[in-house]
Parts: C-alpha cells; structure tokens; sequence
C-alpha cells in the first residue's frame, strides 16, 4: 500500500494531468478499470473562485473508485489559497499544484514551469496550499527550465520543507516542451534530494517502459500520459504488471461499451455539441488503439469520419459499424 499524507493508494501509477484531456468523462473510465489515481485538468485558483464554467467542469469530481486529486496552477499565494480551500471544501482528497506545465499561454503568464525560475514565489505557493488545505499537497515539475537550470532537487527540498507531501517530475527540461526522450536518470537527483516520495512522469507507456523508469529514476512510482489515451485500463494493467501480478486486457465489448460512456458523460458535462467536439481526440485516440490490438491497420478516412460527427447517437452508431466491421446502411 502506498500513502499519500493520510490518503491510501493501492499502487503509485497516477494518470497524468492533461489539459484538455483528463476531464471528468475520461477518469471516470481510468477510475472503472481500477486506475490507482487520476489527476484533474489543471485549475487556475482564480478561475475557481470567479465560478468560471470552464473551469468548475475542470475540477468536476469523476465517478468510481480512487482518491479526488485536483491540480492547481497560479502565481498568486492568495489565489492558491482560495483554490486549496474550495477544492478541499468540494470533496478534493489531494492538492496539487503545477509547476510543470511548459505551454506558452502558462509560462508566459509567468505560471506552470516558469515557477522554477522563481523558487522564492514557489516557496511561498506552496506553503499556501498546504496553510490552506486539511488535505495532502503535492507538487509536480519539470527537471528545470533548460540545461543549464536543472534545480528539480532544490525546488523538491523546498517543497518539502513547506510541507508537501510528494514530488512528481517530468523528466524533460520546459524548453524541451515534449521533444526527445524523456531522462529518468536525472530524476534520480531529486529521489536522493528528498525524503519525500518521488514519481516519475514522462514516455512511461506500458509495464515494460514503466519498470526501465523505475530503475533508472529509482523513484517511488510512475505518471502515464499519453500512453493511457485510447486505452484507459493502461493504469491498472501497469500496476498489476509492476507487482508481478496477471492483468487481461478487457474485451473488445467491454472496451466499446467503456468508449460509448465516455461519449455519454462528455456529453452530459459539456451539452451535445460540445461534448461530441471534446470527446473526439478520445474517439481518435481509443480507434487507433483498439486496431493496433486487434492486430488491425486503423483506416484513417473512418478516424476523420468519426470525428466530423456532430450528434452522440450517430457517433457510436458509427464506432460501432468501424470497431466491428459492419457496412451502414447510406
């Protein structure tokens, strides 16, 4: 069993944070094949506070099992505080705060990564969060803005002195963005830091990729991404597997009748039109995956199909005809 603060998981293989992408529809299927833990989208404070729609529907709980994790993403210790304070307040069983996020629009409003140029405001983040909030906070971040900065150990001890309760790196510099490979072996450097556990995120596509990271890092756990999209049973299959323990892939049934709920939950988040437009890189992601398991060549004129479908109804009608092979009707 492995612990967060107070919070029990029954393995350290936590689904990525995506924006974008692990919304309450896509946990909620990670959550039903027995995903350890699932991370929200990440939240900026602020929003949550101003009630913004969007970004209500962002940290909107998932259906199932596993501990609630929000993340959150600010400059501001006051609005870090506020968004601790209404995510616990809402059910939320773990903080975390993003200090990871490379993308422009993050960074450039001096958030996400850009934080570990900034390890006094990081100081003071976190140990707002963790003033905040009855429940765990944890942190997640990148080996360091570039090269020549790979201060990961350094924000890891000041997190810990602040309270928090688990690091998770990504084992890319931000001017990396997602380019090359992923270096669990300079994860090792903040593993030692700390005493804190710490998981390792990035290229960690299956059990196999997953066990390389564990010895190379020596960290306590791993983070999937983009290796759960399209096969949201990823997480426990790697769990089992890094126990030694058997894991069967659901069947094809079960897989289609997991992809037709998450179409049916984005569209009750979202309305029809937008939860149909939302769910498509879903769709994309599950067909290829679902072809490359069946030993199948995906057909990307019924990929671009799928994804100009506009109603709930004729989108799994059509899922349905491509995943098993039947003609529709013109």
């Amino acid at each position: 069993m492995f612990q967060i603060g107070a919070v029990p998981l029954p393995a350290p293989v936590f689904l990525a944070p995506m924006s974008g992408v692990t919304d309450a529809a896509f946990r909620t299927q990670a959550a039903y094949f027995d995903a350890p833990a699932v991370v929200t989208e990440m939240v900026a404070g602020s929003e949550l506070a101003r009630k913004s729609e969007e970004f209500v529907r962002r940290a909107a709980p998932h259906s199932g099992g596993g501990p609630f994790i929000v993340q959150l993403a600010g400059r501001e210790p006051l609005w870090i505080r506020v968004g601790a304070e209404l995510a616990a307040a809402a059910g939320a069983d773990i903080i975390d705060i993003n200090m990871g996020c490379p993308a422009k629009r993050v960074t450039g409003g001096q958030a996400g990564s850009a934080l570990m140029r900034e390890p006094g405001l990081a100081r003071e983040l976190i140990a707002a969060a963790v003033a905040a909030s009855p429940k765990p906070v944890t942190v997640k971040m990148r080996l360091g803005w570039d090269e020549d900065r790979l201060n990961a150990p350094e924000l890891a001890r000041i997190a810990e002195g602040e309270g928090a309760s688990m690091i998770t790196v990504h084992g890319r510099t931000r001017n990396q963005f997602y380019d090359g490979q992923a270096d669990w072996t300079k994860i090792r450097a903040t593993v030692e830091a700390v005493s804190l556990p710490v998981i390792a995120n990035g290229d960690i596509l299956d059990t196999a990729s997953a066990r390389i990271c564990l010895a190379r890092s020596g960290a306590a756990g791993v983070m999937v991404g983009r290796g759960a999209l399209g096969r949201p049973w990823r997480l426990a299959e790697i769990a089992a597997g890094l126990e030694g323990k058997a894991f069967s892939a659901p069947p094809r049934q079960e897989r289609l009748a997991s992809m037709i709920r998450q179409v049916f939950d984005s569209v009750e988040l979202y309305g029809e039109g937008l939860g149909v437009r939302v769910v498509r890189k879903h769709i994309a992601a599950f067909y290829d995956a679902y072809c490359e398991d069946e030993g199948r060549e995906a057909d990307t004129g019924t990929r671009t199909g799928l994804c100009r479908l506009e109603r709930a109804a004729d989108l799994v009608e059509a899922l349905e005809a491509a995943l098993f092979e039947v003609r529709l009707a013109a």
